[in-house]
């Protein structure tokens, strides 16, 4: 060493230095890589992104070697320093020694770890594929040692009691998936983020939550006199009608509205006619997610069925268009300019009519009434008080604050709902 040149070791001290951070780049780089974005462009063919998913296939080769290379080059620093040391300081070599290792020290913090592996860490794929190109025959090269390595490492874990995991569990739950699209906002729009967790929530939702009401369903009652029934084919708003007689229970079949123009134009119309034209009812248990109600649509060729509690009576109505819904949001662009239900008044407070789905309303206030129980709000009241309450009666759910307005036949018409201000200021 006393033949080389004090330049040539500060040379080759560089060098060391800057392997160490190629190194320390390397391995967060690496191990920062997005798996599923790495995926996807190995599949789209990335030669880097092929070489850095193949390292990653076996992480315990990779670690070793870069640790490997990096001790090598932080011992070849380390004793390229203590040489430099006693050149620079013959005098007082001890001084020398500890200064130098003092100022290596600093060195490899700044320039060889902390730099490096906050750059790798903001942009790991600048980092790791070009690095993949010099860790792949790295890898071949010190294949023995890694080997060693490795053997001995997993003999230290089986006398720890340590079972080595082997391989990556890369799938994602749904609560998981959940949270990526909501930090993914920066790449989605809103209206894709709602689509999507819309999808992801459809099993958690049952069809009760969404079907519309039994008091809601409009049909023909085939018991009703035929003026009667013309004239409700006439105005009616939906394009299938159930039929039924008497009671909805006691359902006939459904009728698409087109299905009644012979009936209209007939000069001798009768009931016949529009019980011929209906199709048999389709049946959706009330329990049943609205992920496999979906699937049931399609397999049965049908887009509405009425919904059954577990005696066969109906509760209700679901179609297919109120699963849309749940998915892309409504199909109007005021949700609560356009609900019959919810009614805006200028102290900031809200009448609302007590049948209302409270999933509806929660989503057209941006609320968090309580939706694990009764389906409505008359529902929700009537299981909080336990008891069939006055008009004028008072109450306080959660952080809302509810006065009846109007009750009739046991149950409540209307309701004056207002937010307490410690709710909004807690958003």
């Amino acid at each position: 060493m006393n033949d080389i040149s004090v330049s040539t070791l500060f040379t080759l001290l560089a060098l060391m230095i800057l392997l160490s951070a190629f190194f320390s780049s390397s391995e967060t780089g690496m191990m920062s890589l997005n798996r599923y974005r790495l995926k996807h462009l190995a599949d789209q063919g990335h030669k880097g992104a092929k070489k850095a998913r193949a390292l990653l296939a076996k992480p315990e080769r990779l670690i070793s070697a870069i640790l490997i290379g990096n001790n090598l080059v932080n011992i070849a620093a380390a004793s390229l320093t203590t040489i430099l040391a006693m050149r620079l300081w013959p005098q007082n070599q001890d001084i020398a020694i500890a200064m130098g290792t003092l100022i290596l020290t600093l060195a490899i913090l700044l320039f060889s770890e902390i730099t490096p592996k906050t750059l790798a860490q903001m942009y790991p794929e600048k980092v790791a594929y070009p690095a993949g190109y010099i860790l792949r025959p790295m890898i071949a090269l010190f294949y023995p040692a890694i080997w060693l390595i490795n053997h001995v490492v997993d003999m230290i874990l089986w006398l720890l009691r340590i079972r080595k995991r082997h391989g990556h569990d890369d799938a994602l739950t749904k609560d998981e998936l959940k949270t990526l699209v909501n930090e993914s906002a920066h790449q989605l729009t809103i209206e894709r983020q709602n689509m999507l967790l819309g999808i992801l929530d459809l099993e958690n939702v049952r069809v009760n939550d969404i079907m519309v009401p039994r008091s809601e369903v409009f049909g023909i009652n085939l018991d009703d006199d035929l003026d009667q029934i013309a004239n409700q084919l006439k105005n009616t708003e939906y394009s299938r009608l159930p039929l039924y007689k008497g009671d909805l229970n006691k359902v006939v079949g459904m009728l698409h509205i087109r299905d009644a123009a012979s009936f209209l134009f007939a000069d001798q119309p009768s009931k016949v006619m529009l019980s011929k034209k209906a199709s048999d009812p389709y049946f959706v248990p009330e329990n049943t997610s609205l992920y496999q109600q979906l699937f049931n649509f399609q397999q049965e060729k049908n887009n509405v069925g009425l919904v059954v509690d577990e005696y066969g009576d109906i509760q209700g109505l679901i179609t297919l268009a109120d699963i849309l819904e749940e998915i892309v949001g409504e199909f109007t662009t005021d949700t609560m300019g356009n609900s019959k239900d919810i009614h805006p008044q200028r102290d900031g407070s809200f009448v609302i009519d007590a049948s209302a789905n409270i999933r509806e309303i929660n989503k057209a206030l941006d609320w968090d009434l309580p939706t694990d129980g009764p389906k409505t709000l008359n529902g929700l009241i009537l299981e909080h008080l336990e008891d069939i309450p006055d008009a004028n009666t008072g109450l306080k759910l959660g952080s809302y604050l509810l006065e009846i307005l109007q009750i009739k036949d046991n149950q409540v018409i209307t309701v004056h709902v207002r937010r307490t201000i410690s709710a909004r200021i807690a958003l």
